[in-house]
């Protein structure tokens, strides 16, 4: 089935994530038209007025307005940064039970007026919830993911980039598995500048015996950025917006490019029906194909650990994966 063409844009939840993908999709000039779609129909108002006001800057022409779930039949993306927020503390786990339901009422509304586009999943916790969003639409596939591990991705390369100093963009490494405190660090595969990563450490480790220790710690760093920007500010939002955008920018903009993305395994790194965070090819249609990265034994055996603990969630919540 072909999937709605153009470039409108659902935005779902006008909460700090949704402002700022919004906001980044403005400057980028990615949609010529924006809904917002809010439980505070005052709020939003006053947020599309505001965003209006800044188009003239931006150099793109774009129009954005406050939305009904009628919008959504003709949106080539549905992105759904509604639900609650979590808490100083919480893990991205414990917010699940509370999205759920939020989501079941969401999807029934964009389903029942005909949506056919590909709807991107920002809440937490992302890949549980895509897979909710998967089953409640019947959307295939191909056209439902989630934000996955894009933003975790980019922390771990700018981490290290300020490591090595180097540019960020020179820096070629994922995170995988679970948007969360199970996700991996891919260094088997990776490089900096070029030099294959492990190399690298292993040259560096001569001069620099802590190296691994730095590693280590930048992992962990990475691992838990937003709860120290939780802790401190009470949310995030630029960082995810700007993923979002680029996620947003891959697909209307049909590039085949790979983005750690949630999407639905079937079969890739022995695992099935599940949504993960893992490289995938993305084009107008959503998902072209995942990307099975090779592993080295221990990254592996982490990755399952992922897919376990997501298995386990998903099964408390009364869905089979």
């Amino acid at each position: 089935m072909t999937v709605t063409q153009g470039n409108k844009v659902v935005l779902i939840g006008a909460g700090y994530v949704g402002l700022a993908y919004a906001y980044a999709l403005l400057n980028q000039g990615l949609s010529d038209e924006l809904a917002i779609i809010d439980l505070d129909e005052e709020k939003v108002w006053a947020q599309t007025e505001d965003l209006s006001h800044a188009i003239p800057f931006s150099g793109y022409h774009m129009e954005v307005y406050p939305g009904t779930y009628e919008d959504c039949r003709d949106a080539a993306m549905v992105v759904n940064c509604a639900g609650v927020a979590q808490r100083e503390g919480e893990s991205r786990m414990d917010l699940v039970a509370r999205n759920v339901k939020i989501f079941e009422s969401i999807n029934r509304e964009v389903m029942a007026n005909g949506f056919n586009g590909i709807y991107a999943v920002a809440t937490n916790p992302v890949d549980v919830l895509s897979y909710v969003t998967w089953k409640q639409t019947g959307l295939p596939s191909n056209q439902v993911i989630g934000s996955g591990t894009v933003l975790d991705t980019a922390r771990w390369r700018h981490n290290l980039g300020k490591y090595f100093d180097i540019s960020p963009s020179a820096v070629h490494t994922y995170i995988i598995g679970e948007h969360g405190d199970s996700e991996v660090a891919v260094l088997s595969s990776g490089s900096v500048g070029g030099v294959p990563l492990r190399s690298m450490l292993e040259t560096e480790s001569k001069s620099n015996p802590g190296i691994y220790d730095d590693i280590d710690a930048i992992f962990e760093r990475t691992r838990d950025a937003a709860y120290e920007i939780i802790k401190r500010k009470g949310n995030t939002s630029f960082g995810v917006g700007n993923a979002l955008a680029r996620i947003t920018r891959a697909i209307l903009r049909n590039e085949d490019v790979v983005l750690p993305v949630s999407a639905l395994l079937q079969g890739e790194y022995d695992n099935d029906d599940i949504y993960l965070g893992t490289p995938t090819v993305l084009n107008r249609g959503g998902v072209r194909n995942v990307v099975e990265l090779r592993l080295d034994e221990d990254e592996y055996a982490k990755f399952d650990n992922s897919a376990t603990t997501l298995r386990g969630v998903i099964e408390q919540i009364g869905l089979d994966a």
